[in-house]
């Protein structure tokens, strides 16, 4: 819901274009992420049963989740804040995990659909974490790369994705 729907109305696209490819491969990959997880709950959702709402894989989980959710929001919210109204120009975000990553957003998204494939314990749901780091890996190094490239200043130590690691 964040993504999809608050996001895009706070941040200032006015005047940005976007290839309809990326829009056409974005609805793809959320129409096929939503459709096998989709399937795959209105299918098994009788084994679940509501003991599997204190199970530890369902726990774990959720505090997966919300942990990357949490980082994610916070992420954003420094990003959007970075430019006054009217500016246009790009800026090193600061604070929270940017001390670390380029792209802590974008870490933020992995770790929430970790935290949902351990509490569906499901194959989808795996798959779905995996597609998305699939995917948000290889940017998170190349907003990183450019970053370096873009300001002199840029921190030295920051990694683009993993704290301390990549």
């Amino acid at each position: 819901v964040h993504r999809a729907f608050v996001f895009p109305f706070r941040i200032s696209a006015a005047g940005k274009r976007m290839p309809l490819s990326i829009v056409a491969m974005a609805i793809v990959f959320n129409v096929s992420n939503g459709y096998l997880n989709g399937r795959y709950l209105g299918l098994h959702a009788g084994d679940y049963g509501a003991t599997w709402l204190v199970e530890p894989r369902f726990i774990v989980g959720t505090i997966v989740f919300l942990f990357g959710l949490g980082i994610n929001l916070h992420s954003d919210r420094t990003l959007l804040r970075l430019r006054k109204p009217g500016e246009t120009g790009y800026k090193i975000p600061r604070g929270g995990l940017f001390r670390w990553v380029s792209c802590p957003n974008y870490l933020g998204e992995c770790v929430e659909w970790i935290g949902w494939a351990i509490a569906s314990w499901s194959v989808p749901g795996l798959v779905f974490a995996v597609w998305t780091a699939a995917n948000l890996v290889p940017r998170a190094h190349a907003h990183h790369r450019w970053y370096k490239e873009t300001f002199a200043n840029y921190p030295a130590d920051r990694k683009a994705i993993l704290p301390f690691i990549f």
